[in-house]
């Protein structure tokens, strides 16, 4: 049980990278938004579940985490990560390559510079400063990539449905 616990908590192991392991953490994010890319138009509503199932099955693991890091918000829990950035990618049905990029490049920025909201939360104890300031981080990349998606008009940069080759 301890052994998918770690798993969950790091992302597939993805959390245990001695260098950065918030953002090989969120790579887990973008293998899991391209597993759900194949459910195409279903794609937001599919990703908010799979959003609703690791937060809920996450809150538990930071108290898990905490325990045998024996601090809190160990870096090599990154379930957070991976929640966040699904939540920045979650609005397009199914992402392309360029937006399954641009929503890691803009998750990454808001949670590592943590503009006020995102830091006051993250002082938050217990499992909801740990998971919360990366929905708002994620929050903050869904705004920024609404923002893109208006600028530039063509879907067919944002949306595979759109794309005239079909695909990634």
């Amino acid at each position: 049980m301890d052994r998918l616990r770690l798993m969950l908590a790091t992302s597939g192991g993805l959390g245990l990278s001695p260098v950065a392991p918030g953002t090989f953490g969120t790579l887990g994010g973008v293998l899991i938004a391209w597993a759900l890319s194949f459910t195409g138009a279903g794609f937001p509503l599919w990703t908010a579940a799979v959003v609703v199932v690791l937060y809920v099955v996450g809150r538990p693991l930071v108290t898990w985490s905490e325990r045998r890091a024996g601090h809190g918000d160990p870096g090599w829990y990154v379930l957070d990560e991976v929640i966040g950035y699904l939540i920045c990618v979650a609005w397009i049905a199914p992402p392309t390559l360029l937006s399954l990029v641009c929503a890691f490049l803009l998750f990454r920025f808001f949670d590592i510079l943590k503009p006020t909201p995102i830091r006051q939360i993250e002082r938050l104890h217990g499992a909801d400063g740990v998971l919360l300031d990366d929905v708002v981080a994620g929050l903050f990349g869904l705004a920024c990539m609404a923002v893109l998606r208006l600028l530039v008009l063509d879907p067919s940069y944002w949306e595979l449905a759109a794309s005239p080759v079909g695909g990634l």
